[in-house]
């Protein structure tokens, strides 16, 4: 790729832009001008439709984990911090498997395209969920959650910035609270198929393998409808790939101009100059990203644990207020409703208020809801508090999904973007081994004590040192 700005260890310099980088700055602008119609909103959909089976698979881990515990294939807790034949085993492996797919092949959009890897990776959690709903043994159980994680991993990321990229900077904030609010309509799918199935053995089956096998065929289904999305242009163009670029873009116009039912406006010559480029990893660690990396670490380890701790363990920790397990999944069920509910409440503020805002106050949300959580013995004020948590725990979700992908250039989005994010499969993996420990010695109470610590360092590293991008495109950020 031409080389448009040089990133020095002392400077910055300006290089004069190449007809190539020209070229992909006019299709960056003339993205960004386009109305918000329905056709845009099609894409987002069908891209959050893949999404939707990545989450299913993460909000089970916490659904089923009763059940497999009454099978006897896990236990609910082990003698030992890291005790791999525990339901805490099982959850890390699952992260330590999105670590990898996020740290380790976070390149692979930036490198093949987010179309190919958005496929592909879909495919992989459909094998590798359906071998480790078959599996008897608990270690390989573990292991193959591990692997199936992997490909959940390359997809999230991928996802992210696919969705930044095919939409308009005005509607960067919505169209990603859309995005999570329809990947987590999942949570309440999962929820009540957990509740049916869990408790029951169908056909000699345990109702918790069912659960996982219901998810990796449905995305099989899934893998051939989205198919119809297009590579990002924005890609394409970053590539060199201007011919396919601007095809691919001609038809995006085309559909959005007959529903707008006017000419499109105008790009701004604003966007048309040019952004440092960043073709490498270690440029990465050069002002102005330096300092986003860092917060966005700090910040990706901490809420995992925040979040994680108690999306997976809803169940568990109302089982520890005293709650049956029959009853924990119905409770559970209701409480995940609100998982897809935030993001659509976020939708309406989304481009409105500063991103990091939203993350700042949604975080001190779920300090105060949570704290409440752990005192409550009722089951309506425990699910009253409990779907308040899920809202808020949702607006950080959606925001902080469209925040971090924004912060970073097309043509390593998609790599920084896993890097940063890998720090919270990490957060997460440690969660359950946190969680366990807390819950074993300190109860529920001891649990949102710990949460509250984690989100306390949500709120200082986004308030502190996270930049405004709301308003902005993304090549204004890359400066």
């Amino acid at each position: 790729m031409s080389t448009l700005l040089t990133v020095h260890r002392s400077a910055l310099e300006t290089a004069p832009p190449s007809p190539a980088a020209n070229a992909a700055a006019a299709i960056t602008a003339r993205m960004d001008r386009l109305p918000g119609t329905p056709h845009l909103w099609v894409l987002v959909l069908l891209i959050s439709l893949g999404g939707f089976f990545e989450v299913y698979d993460l909000i089970f881990t916490g659904y089923i984990a009763p059940g497999m515990a009454r099978s006897g294939v896990l236990a609910t807790t082990t003698e030992s911090f890291f005790g791999f034949q525990g339901i805490a085993g099982f959850i890390a492996a699952t992260f330590a498997g999105l670590f990898v797919g996020t740290f380790f092949l976070g390149f692979l959009p930036d490198r093949y395209g987010r179309r190919a890897v958005f496929t592909w990776s879909l495919l992989w959690y459909c094998v590798g969920s359906a071998v480790m709903a078959l599996q008897t043994s608990g270690d390989l159980i573990v292991l193959w959650r591990f692997i199936t994680g992997i490909g959940v991993g390359v997809e999230i990321v991928t996802i992210d910035s696919y969705v930044t990229e095919l939409v308009p900077q005005h509607m960067r904030g919505r169209a990603m609270a859309f995005n999570q609010a329809v990947m987590f309509a999942a949570a309440p799918v999962a929820a009540i198929l957990s509740y049916w199935l869990v408790p029951t053995t169908l056909f000699g089956m345990d109702g918790w393998r069912w659960v996982v096998l219901i998810g990796s065929v449905g995305a099989l289904v899934v893998w051939f409808i989205r198919r119809a999305v297009p590579e990002s242009p924005r890609w394409l163009a970053q590539q060199g790939r201007t011919d396919e670029a601007e095809q691919v873009l001609q038809r995006i116009e085309a559909r959005v101009a007959a529903e707008h039912g006017d000419v499109l406006p105008m790009p701004k010559p604003a966007a048309l100059r040019s952004a440092p480029s960043t073709s490498s990893f270690n440029d990465l660690w050069q002002a102005p990203y330096r300092s986003r990396m860092v917060m966005l670490i700090v910040f990706n380890f901490f809420q995992a644990i925040g979040y994680y701790g108690f999306a997976n363990w809803v169940p568990t920790l109302l089982i520890g207020q005293g709650i049956t397990v029959t009853r924990s999944l119905l409770y559970a069920f209701v409480i995940a409703f609100a998982l897809p509910i935030g993001p659509l409440l976020a939708m309406t503020i989304a481009d409105r208020v500063q991103r990091k805002w939203l993350i700042v106050c949604s975080a001190l949300a779920v300090i105060v809801f949570g704290l409440l959580f752990a005192r409550m013995k009722d089951p309506l004020l425990l699910i009253v508090f409990g779907v308040l948590v899920s809202l808020a725990g949702q607006t950080i979700s959606a925001s902080y999904h469209a925040y971090q992908a924004e912060l970073f250039p097309t043509v390593v989005r998609c790599r920084a973007n896993g890097f940063v994010y890998s720090a919270s499969r990490v957060g997460a993996m440690m969660s359950g081994f946190v969680i366990a420990f807390l819950l074993r010695d300190f109860g529920v109470a001891g649990v949102f004590a710990g949460i509250t610590g984690c989100m306390l360092v949500v709120v200082v590293s986004i308030a502190v040192f996270g930049p405004k991008t709301n308003g902005l495109s993304l090549e204004e950020l890359s400066h």
